[in-house]
């Protein structure tokens, strides 16, 4: 449809009642009900996606950025006009925070289709609200532009600095093996998270912020401005202004994130030692606009990408100190060789022109120069085998040098449940060189693929001392945790995929180096297990949303999208 001829405003997405003249008379009838005047109701409508929510203190800035937003939006010339949409906080989302990631991307796609605006502007935070309102962007096509509620600033306990989520880890482990007492774990529940915001490490918030900007689909050095700061209110009214503009322009999302925008953003994820949640959020992305992620061009790039950001969980520091060593663009002018510098963001302006302008701060200490990197690779593997042949994720960047390569014996643990009776049973079989194995933890065995990923070390083992063990599971991690974890295991158990025929006391083998891992079983005890596995679950006798979810799920290698929500795959990132 041309410019000329597009409708705009109050006028876009009539209700039907088949007579368009009435159905745009009777809404801004209704509308003129909370004061808004013809004038008002002539200009670009700008639609605000308001997650607040009181059980999600990641968001608990929001209210307060609407109102920025919306001035921006006004000094621009348009009428901004917030909606609600689901909001998800990791801590708060039962049974996982994943199983209902979906569920908010068809809410925000369906209330962008279904309300008149012509732009909109995203405001999220918690780890799954950017994932679902990019993948909601990319369906609906509406002009869209991201804005994050920011991280929280890091707290003291005992004179030691300390920030959600990686310290919540660390704490709880030390209290597990008897390093802290009850008192203590109390007194520190109080200082992990001193203000509103998300985790203040390099967890799935901070690393979806960062890959959104390096996407385009956010402004510039918006990603890691502190959300109790005021750059995070001059960035919410910057992006209420720019949502105007590309209004008036109808950049749609499919323009900015294209697929040289998903390479930048794959090698920021290597490059920041990024959460392993962002892969499969970008692929989620990624598949509705029909561009599939190539797991093994994203392990090649991983090989050529050094980790440079010295953060939790793979480095020292905390989000306000990437802010003030200039944010993402510091990372960026250190990639700026393998970086796509002619891709298109939102601003109008390419990923180049925007460094260009950008301010670089010399002798900072949490960006590494290329030259030193904190780590020489990138902060995941991707690997293959017997056991994963569809692909599992290691944070090589996160694990142990000495577990990178081992052989142990498995401890299998068949469910969460299972996990949770035997985990500190002083009785357990278990040694610090064994393996742990975690089953049915995936997108359908769950349902909703926890971050159950990060198995405990056994009570007993904690207690002498052991800090790390290799762990498998067909599940996920939380961004803020580390260990030498293998995640994201395909096929999962409960679809039937090799993790289900491992019993204790089989051989493991993990070579992060060869990008292997095996399980040393022959192929005719294999098969005999296979035929004594149970049908795989299924959607019988469900109902609503978990029917639709179980009918639908794709496995982690497709995003764990919905399958008709994904595009027929029609282009492949990394291209090299």
């Amino acid at each position: 449809m041309s410019k000329k001829h597009h409708k705009s405003g109050m006028a876009t997405r009539l209700t039907n009642y088949g007579d368009e003249g009435f159905s745009l008379f009777l809404r801004k009838a209704f509308i003129k009900g909370m004061g808004y005047t013809d004038d008002a109701l002539s200009r670009p409508v700008i639609g605000i996606a308001n997650t607040f929510s009181g059980y999600n203190a990641c968001h608990g800035n929001v209210d307060a950025l609407v109102e920025s937003v919306k001035r921006g939006v006004m000094l621009a010339g348009g009428l901004p006009i917030d909606f609600p949409t689901i909001s998800l906080h990791e801590s708060f989302s039962h049974p996982t925070s994943m199983y209902l990631r979906n569920l908010m991307a068809l809410d925000t796609e369906e209330m962008i289709r279904a309300q008149p605006m012509d732009a909109v502007v995203l405001i999220g935070g918690c780890d799954k609200t950017v994932p679902a309102q990019l993948m909601a962007a990319a369906s609906a096509g509406t002009p869209a532009i991201q804005l994050v509620t920011g991280p929280m600033l890091s707290g003291s306990h005992r004179g030691t600095r300390v920030g959600a989520c990686t310290d919540c880890r660390r704490y709880w482990a030390a209290y597990r093996g008897e390093e802290i007492d009850d008192q203590e774990i109390v007194e520190v529940n109080d200082k992990l998270v001193p203000t509103v915001g998300t985790c203040s490490v390099m967890g799935t918030a901070s690393t979806m912020a960062c890959l959104a900007e390096a996407m385009g689909m956010m402004l510039p050095d918006s990603a890691t401005a502190p959300a109790v700061y005021a750059d995070r209110h001059r960035i919410a009214e910057q992006t209420g202004s720019e949502a105007v503009r590309i209004a008036g322009s109808r950049i749609a999302p499919s323009d900015i994130m294209t697929e040289a925008a998903f390479e930048n953003a794959l090698r920021v994820l290597l490059a920041i030692g990024g959460s392993t949640n962002a892969l499969i959020h970008l692929t989620a992305i990624a598949g509705r606009l029909g561009i599939d992620v190539d797991l093994e061009a994203f392990d090649r790039m991983s090989n050529e990408t050094p980790v440079l950001v010295d953060l939790k969980p793979s480095g020292e520091h905390y989000m306000e100190h990437l802010h003030q060593a200039g944010g993402l663009a510091a990372v960026l002018h250190e990639l700026r060789p393998l970086l796509n510098l002619d891709t298109p963001t939102i601003n109008g302006r390419t990923l180049g022109e925007n460094l260009d302008t950008s301010v670089r701060i010399i002798n900072q200490q949490v960006v590494r120069p290329s030259t030193d990197p904190i780590y020489a690779q990138g902060g995941m593997a991707v690997l293959n085998g017997n056991l994963a042949p569809h692909g599992a994720i290691i944070k090589q960047s996160a694990a142990s040098r000495d577990l990178m390569r081992h052989s142990g014996r498995a401890v299998v643990f068949a469910s969460m449940e299972d996990l949770a009776k035997r985990i500190d049973d002083p009785n357990l079989d278990v040694n610090a060189d064994d393996i742990l194995v975690l089953q049915n933890i995936g997108p359908k065995g769950a349902p909703g693929m926890p971050e159950a990923g990060y198995i405990p070390i056994p009570k007993k083992l904690a207690s002498q001392g052991v800090k790390d063990m290799v762990r498998i599971s067909d599940g996920r991690m939380s961004g803020t945790a580390a260990g030498t974890i293998v995640l994201h295991v395909s096929p999962e158990a409960a679809d039937g995929g090799p993790l289900a025929l491992v019993r204790t006391g089989d051989i493991i083998r993990l070579d992060v180096t060869g990008r292997r891992l095996e399980l040393e079983v022959d192929d005719e005890q294999l098969a005999r297990r296979r035929e004594q596995l149970p049908p795989s679950p299924s959607a019988t006798g469900q109902s609503g949303y978990q029917k639709l979810f179980m009918e639908q799920i794709l496995q982690a290698e497709e995003g764990c999208d919905f399958r008709y929500c994904r595009q027929a795959p029609t282009r492949r990132v990394p291209r090299r």
